[in-house]
């Protein structure tokens, strides 16, 4: 008679087992790799023209240049660092909703967001000098001193030959979880692409090779809610001064421009046993979460919401 019950405890230990592997089992991925986090220190705190729909920023020798756009409200800009002063600016026709710039040698590139329509300008007068053709939607873009890298939305950077502007290859942007998509201001810092995540507060380091994500920058709170110009007033804009190692970034129609120190967060380890304690690495992890074929136990969908 004892038999039974002993097969049947058998059964329950197996079972429990089953259950702690199946909850245990959809952390692992990203537990065993969890991609480091980093916040940050204000260094220094600098004005913004808050009319500034900003959607590209790019930092040389001591001065700001800034695509804003919105339709017949887009512009070039130079613009001095220390008081936000506009000392230059060029109007985009009223048709073009600008997005990305970067400057590569002596011509500034600027995007467009839906009119697959790019403009090549001297750095110095910002005449026009050419345009270009692309056909996917403008979003951000940097270079790599060889290469022009451009974002769209999408989880995908495509590679442009900077003479040509034709594609020579894609970066497929990816963290433990799968694509990061939303990708939108791009910078070129150190080797790595930073780029700001639609919608969040969010910047992404990726490794140029592999795509791989290698950081999240999580920056919430940067900048007072009381300045906030309502949904459309997100962080974007990020740019980098290679002489003095300083990183600025900024928002849409923001009244503040920073200069920031990302710091280093300590990351989550096996003891927190928790699949909460990883999804602030990754902006898109509930959504992953319900995309996945994978049941969630119980347990960690309570875990999920806290």
């Amino acid at each position: 008679m004892k038999r039974p019950l002993r097969i049947f405890s058998m059964g329950l230990v197996l079972l429990g087992v089953v259950f702690v592997y199946s909850c245990s089992n959809l952390a692992d991925p990203i537990t065993s790799g969890v991609v480091p986090v980093y916040t940050y220190n204000v260094v220094n705190t600098y004005p913004h023209d808050r009319g500034a729909f900003t959607q590209g920023l790019v930092f040389e020798n001591g001065i700001l240049y800034e695509g804003t756009g919105l339709r017949g409200r887009s512009t070039l800009r130079r613009v001095e660092l220390e008081t936000g002063d506009i000392l230059q600016i060029r109007e985009l026709p009223a048709q073009f909703f600008g997005e990305g710039v970067t400057i590569y040698g002596d011509k500034i590139i600027q995007l467009t967001w839906k009119s697959h329509v790019g403009f090549v300008y001297d750095k110095d007068s910002f005449e026009l000098l050419r345009e270009f053709n692309y056909p996917t939607e403008g979003w951000g873009i940097t270079h790599d001193g060889k290469r022009l890298i451009m974002s769209d939305g999408t989880s995908t950077l495509h590679l442009l030959d900077p003479e040509t502007f034709e594609e020579i290859g894609l970066i497929e942007v990816h963290d433990n979880v799968g694509p990061v998509t939303g990708l939108n201001e791009l910078e070129y810092v150190q080797g790595e692409i930073y780029a700001n995540v639609w919608k969040t507060d969010n910047i992404t380091r990726i490794e140029p090779q592999t795509g791989q994500v290698i950081g999240w920058i999580e920056l919430g709170g940067l900048l007072h809610p009381k300045y906030y110009s309502g949904p459309v007033g997100v962080l974007n804009g990020i740019a980098y001064d290679t002489k003095n190692d300083r990183l600025f970034v900024t928002g849409k129609l923001w009244p503040r421009l920073f200069e920031i120190e990302p710091i280093r967060k300590d990351a989550p380890t096996a003891s927190d046993n928790s699949v909460f304690a990883v999804r602030y690495a990754h902006p898109n992890y509930s959504t992953a979460l319900r995309n996945s074929r994978t049941p969630i136990p119980s347990d960690c969908v309570k875990t999920l919401s806290r």
